[in-house]
């Protein structure tokens, strides 16, 4: 039985207002997380661009008043993130963009989900360590 460190209870949930004034909020919660799991200071601050991407992407969609929900999931050399955010009419993301670009440059994995009220980026990174 896991009493501690990842494993034990490793899911962490974030809710920000919709507002790109919390997205310095996001990213150091995000890179506190990632050195819990030894990832290197270069996975970090990659990581942190990911996730600058991934909230810019969802705040674009989101309803006026709404939430910023970030669900994080710590596996042993892996950070999973999910940021989603209520939208009425969420638009179809743009995969030639410069954003996505980045986005899947840096992670391991990202997806979007784009429903009617919902606008959801998914992301996920293994630690640099891990892929040698």
């Amino acid at each position: 039985m896991i009493t501690s460190g990842v494993g034990a209870r490793s899911d962490v949930e974030l809710r920000l207002p919709a507002d790109g004034a919390y997205a310095a909020v996001l990213r150091t919660l995000t890179a506190g997380l990632a050195a819990r799991l030894d990832f290197t200071i270069d996975d970090i601050e990659d990581l942190r661009i990911a996730v600058s991407e991934a909230a810019a992407m969802v705040l674009d969609e989101a309803d006026p008043g709404a939430d910023l929900v970030c669900r994080f999931r710590l596996m042993p050399g892996e950070l999973g993130l999910e940021c989603t955010t209520t939208s009425a009419a969420p638009s179809t993301p743009d995969y030639d963009s410069f954003g996505w670009q980045v986005l899947t440059t840096l992670t391991t994995e990202a997806v979007v989900e784009a429903t009617p009220g919902s606008y959801t980026v998914r992301i996920a990174m293994r630690s640099s360590l891990d892929l040698q």
